[in-house]
């Protein structure tokens, strides 16, 4: 069975890039490699800040979109763990 991935690159900007994979490792390395999505081609080095696994590649890009709508900070609570409203409805 395939996992699915959602996770958050920090750029070296500070800001954070939100996506999904079927392969973390090898997708990190394609970012760092300047041919992953071109935001973050402008802003290398990239590293891996979070990851969730799903097993539907539909869980794994709504929990994607999901990431997106919370703002920096939310972001930041998340990657550290803590929760608050928003983040909390990510883990259920």
């Amino acid at each position: 069975m395939r996992n699915y991935y959602a996770y958050i690159l920090e750029c070296s900007d500070q800001t954070y890039y939100t996506g999904y994979t079927t392969d973390i490792e090898k997708r990190v390395t394609v970012h760092n490699a300047g041919k992953g999505a071109k935001y973050t081609r402008a802003r290398l080095p990239v590293s891996l800040r979070y990851v969730k696994s799903f097993e539907t590649k539909q869980e794994a890009m709504r929990y994607e979109w999901s990431i997106k709508q919370l703002t920096r900070a939310q972001k930041q609570q998340l990657m550290e763990g803590t929760t608050n409203e928003f983040t909390e409805k990510l883990s259920n």
